[in-house]
């Protein structure tokens, strides 16, 4: 449920700052009449997003029981691929997503008015929507409750949209790259768990070695419904069961991702950015 929980607020806050990114600049440049373009743009996207989540199901559930396995494994690996660019693209961005969102704005009103904000508001929203019922179906079946799963998420998007909120209406601030930073260490650990599922299921079906070379087993540990289970599952996806290509891949992707976000960044772009949040939140104060 943890884990679920912090995609949907990791993910879902990410959208409810570009929509509040969007809505401050529109309301500041006299354009007010625009925002309801936003929410249209914004509710397309849910919509589809939930789609995407949807057709993963349906798909999963039409398959054979040795097509299941390479379809689990082939969406976790794609979901692992998707969270570890935004994890670095959040990283870059965090900082100047505020002055690029409005250059953007700007060149969607003045190109194709109300219809190019709408578009812009479902890219910027879809982006993050496909990218969370991507990954949160993986994780999902890898933890193997999909209610609980549907319940951490669910709790994480309206934290998000809550903070969201907060934060255009003045109420509440908050420090961007230190947020991204924190949860993005959190779902380095998540992705890795994702990996270590995917690579099970290509293992059940003999796409990958090693299905019989178990490393670890904590199956008098990890009973169904302990709270190491609960624990050890539902925050890193870790099975009772690992085999040795499942905790090599767990390390190496790991301590890989972590060393490379974990690098400092170059001191000019932080000055250039930090400023641009100032400016975000001084309008978003002047309100």
């Amino acid at each position: 449920m943890l884990s679920n929980y912090l995609i949907g607020l990791r993910e879902g806050l990410e959208a409810a700052l570009v929509v509040s990114i969007l809505l401050v600049y529109l309301t500041r440049t006299d354009r007010a009449a625009m925002r309801r373009w936003v929410f249209f743009g914004v509710g397309s996207a849910i919509v589809a997003s939930i789609l995407v989540a949807l057709i993963l199901e349906t798909i999963s559930q039409e398959l054979s029981a040795t097509a299941e396995p390479a379809f689990s494994g082939f969406v976790s690996f794609s979901a692992v691929a998707f969270v570890t660019w935004m994890i670095f693209w959040m990283r870059r961005s965090a900082r100047t997503i505020s002055t690029d969102l409005r250059h953007q704005l700007d060149d969607a009103a003045l190109g194709g008015g109300h219809i190019a904000v709408a578009a812009m508001a479902f890219v910027a929203v879809i982006r993050e929507g496909a990218e969370t019922a991507v990954f949160f179906w993986a994780a999902s079946q890898a933890s193997g409750n999909t209610t609980v799963s549907i319940l951490g998420l669910l709790l994480g998007l309206a934290t998000a949209v809550a903070l969201g909120w907060a934060i255009y209406r003045s109420s509440a601030s908050i420090n961007l790259p230190k947020f991204f930073r924190i949860t993005g260490i959190l779902l380095v650990f998540v992705a890795a768990g994702v990996l270590s599922y995917g690579i099970s299921e290509f293992q059940e079906i003999g796409w990958l070695p090693g299905a019989d070379a178990v490393l670890l087993d904590l199956s008098h540990v990890m009973t169904e419904g302990s709270l190491i289970q609960t624990f050890l599952g539902g925050i890193f996806n870790i099975k009772a069961t690992t085999t040795v290509l499942q905790a090599l891949a767990w390390t190496t992707y790991s301590l890989v991702v972590l060393f490379l976000f974990l690098r400092p960044v170059s001191a000019t772009p932080l000055v250039r950015s930090e400023n641009a949040v100032s400016d975000t939140q001084s309008e978003t104060a002047r309100r």
